[in-house]
């Protein structure tokens, strides 16, 4: 279910605190409008150099954002939210910021260019996405995978595992707004 406008860092604010103060922001818009449902917000954002670096504006934002990426190392984030509203409002929510490294190939202007015109990277935080064509693109990575696919289930299966305020099934989570990974 969409929640909304995408958040925007606010000046200062470190990159883990904007991921899961995103993933916060989508969780709570829905589980505004589904009372007493366990919803699951997340946001996923590519960090170089204390820059976040979005879905690429179009072909050439994609190429300037590889040309950056290649040969180096980075961070994929991603903010994962459980939010339940009741009935008067009130939201209880959960929340973590889960960081990746992810290291580029270097890589040839042809491989970065042939990449773009797959068409893969426009939609991508960071213009590539490692669980398809983009994956060709990464030397090495440390941490979870699905993280920097997305979602890092390792962490919302154990958090399901947990008490959650007033938690009933994984049955009755619902993905909230769509990851930029």
């Amino acid at each position: 279910m969409p929640s909304g406008p995408e958040a925007e860092r606010k000046c200062g604010e470190d990159c883990a605190t904007f991921a899961r103060r995103a993933a916060e922001e989508k969780a709570r818009q829905v589980a505004l409008v589904s009372p007493g449902r366990l919803v699951l917000g997340a946001d996923t954002i590519v960090v170089l150099d204390d820059e976040v670096l979005g879905k690429p504006r179009g072909p050439e934002d994609a190429l300037r954002m590889l040309r950056r990426l290649a040969g180096r190392a980075h961070q994929v984030i991603t903010g994962v939210a459980f939010a339940r509203a009741g009935s008067g409002g009130e939201v209880d929510l959960v929340g973590a910021a889960i960081c990746s490294e992810v290291v580029f190939r270097h890589l040839s202007d042809q491989e970065i260019e042939g990449y773009v015109a797959t068409g893969e990277p426009l939609d991508k935080a960071g213009a590539y996405g490692i669980q398809g064509l983009g994956g060709a693109l990464v030397e090495s990575y440390t941490g979870s995978h699905t993280n920097i696919v997305g979602l890092p289930m390792e962490y919302v299966l154990e958090t399901l595992g947990r008490d959650l305020p007033d938690h009933r099934t994984a049955q009755d989570a619902t993905l909230a707004g769509r990851r930029q990974n």
